[in-house]
């Protein structure tokens, strides 16, 4: 008993720490625009006092506009860190080994072709049909804007005044769902396997899919309470207004709040920046796959399959594998979220936390994503304990995880065009046995490194056994859905391989 009350007070512990950092990180934000207001008009007042005005008075004011700047000049924002200048130095190491892949790639093709050649095919194909992304975007868009919104209005102006409250409700759902399932659902994947979309414009589209999808659910979980709760009839439920929810759309962030903390201009230096660094890590990746991957497992394609081929191939992925990773964390959760905060002048920018330094993979994971932590955790998590009456506290985090592993594994699927769960064995076996052995409790430095040692293992496989599928699916047409298996069958007996009609795909991949 005392074990189980244990676990439960460290289960509530938690809670009221995610709960306190949320909430603390915009009372933060707010206060600091408030000692911005109150710098201004502290400053004003100064100027205006004259000789003789009295030195308290001067001296008081003086103090309060010296403890504003204090207050307003730190921040709580995990971005500062790439202001330090050892933090610097090694997002300058990075910048030369992109350097040296570039120099790398020049004189092998000096040298083999007898002149310099910098082709970028490989980026031109994966972002192939762009115009097709865009208009299936614009689609997504306009449904999620409109829809949703108007259609909470209209069960929200009903609801009160209808008889039937229960059909009402249930039957605005089931439309709402049906909708949702049509636009959101469907058409996305209609478009991807329709239009045969390369790689990256498909992860564009079903990325985006995803985000709407979550937006459009925050949005109405989060005012459908407001509205059961309204008991006046004669006044109608406060809607949110729709200005609030177009910012929402655009917002990084997926809870969804009337108002948000606000910063007073916008930096646009700041916003190309950001912009160009998402560009330098696409070419980045680039490379990476030009230069490390691509070669490797072209020409294991060719060679009878053994463990040995395996093994090695999966520790060669491990280094591409986790450079991949930083670029992803780097271009998207650094780069692409404070550009669009910066251009909406959003204030809270804990996109991230310190997840580097974790001694667990449960802070991992609490830390990596602060973003989809939070929707995870909101409607996910504690929905989960309300339903049950907090009594599946292990079920509620098990469920999460089962949700986020089916739904990289979809994105993955969609992505690149096969059904090969590497992502999904990764996620919800593995991911969760770490999560209850790996715990908050181990504190040692020795901990930070069994972690980093598993990111780099695990990217590796992901990497090495991605890439064997993709050059299976090549040169093995699926004849009875089996792709890799038949691909190494086939090799090991010696076996000529046929390959597709390689116009589509780039040279440098086949």
């Amino acid at each position: 008993h005392l074990k189980q009350t244990n676990k439960q007070t460290q289960d509530t512990r938690h809670e009221l720490n995610v709960l306190y950092t949320f909430h603390y990180r915009e009372c933060t934000v707010h206060m600091a625009q408030y000692c911005a207001i109150m710098q201004h008009h502290c400053i004003n007042q100064l100027c205006r006092m004259d000789s003789t005005s009295s030195l308290l008075g001067k001296t008081l004011i003086s103090c309060l506009v010296s403890c504003v700047c204090l207050f307003k000049m730190n921040p709580v924002r995990i971005i500062d860190l790439f202001e330090i200048n050892h933090i610097r130095t090694i997002y300058h190491m990075f910048i030369s080994v992109l350097f040296l892949f570039i120099i790398s790639t020049l004189a092998v093709d000096y040298i083999d072709q007898g002149r310099l050649v910098l082709e970028f095919d490989l980026l031109s194909y994966a972002f192939g049909k762009l115009h097709i992304v865009g208009l299936a975007w614009l689609l997504m868009f306009s449904y999620t804007l409109a829809v949703p919104y108007y259609a909470l209005a209209l069960w929200g102006t009903l609801y009160h005044r209808s008889p039937v409250q229960g059909v009402l409700s249930v039957g605005a759902g089931l439309v709402l769902s049906a909708l949702q399932a049509a636009l959101l659902g469907v058409l996305p994947i209609y478009v991807v396997f329709h239009y045969q979309l390369p790689p990256a414009s498909r992860f564009i589209i079903i990325l985006e899919q995803i985000r709407f999808l979550m937006k459009s659910y925050s949005f109405i979980r989060e005012n459908v309470p407001v509205i059961l709760k309204h008991k006046t009839k004669e006044e109608g439920p406060r809607f949110p207004t729709f200005s609030s929810y177009l910012y929402f759309l655009f917002a990084p962030t997926l809870i969804y709040r009337e108002s948000y903390p606000r910063n007073p201009h916008i930096r646009w230096n700041y916003v190309g920046v950001m912009f160009a660094k998402i560009l330098g890590c696409l070419f980045y990746g680039y490379f990476i796959l030009v230069r490390l991957c691509i070669p490797v497992f072209m020409n294991d394609s060719n060679k009878p399959f053994s463990t040995r081929t395996l093994v090695l191939a999966l520790f060669h992925a491990t280094l591409p594998g986790m450079l991949l990773l930083l670029l992803a964390f780097f271009a998207f959760l650094h780069c692409w979220l404070n550009a669009f905060a910066e251009m909406l002048r959003f204030a809270d920018r804990m996109f991230y936390k310190d997840w580097w330094n974790s001694t667990s993979f449960a802070n991992y994971y609490r830390t990596w994503n602060v973003v989809v932590h939070d929707w995870l955790y909101y409607y996910g998590y504690r929905d989960f304990l309300w339903l049950s009456r907090r009594k599946f506290r292990t079920a509620a985090m098990l469920s999460v995880f089962v949700v986020s592993a089916l739904v990289h594994e979809y994105v993955f699927t969609l992505g690149f065009g096969f059904f090969y769960p590497v992502m999904f064995c990764l996620f919800a076996f593995f991911g969760v046995a770490f999560n209850f052995t790996l715990n908050d409790n181990r504190k040692s430095p020795v901990w930070n490194i069994m972690m980093w040692t598993c990111l780099f293992i695990g990217q590796g496989v992901m990497v090495c056994l991605y890439c064997q599928e993709w050059y299976a699916q090549i040169h093995c047409p699926r004849l009875e859905n089996t792709a890799i298996l038949q691909y190494h069958v086939m090799i090991a007996l010696q076996y000529p391989v046929q390959c597709y009609d390689s116009t589509a795909v780039p040279s440098t991949m086949l």
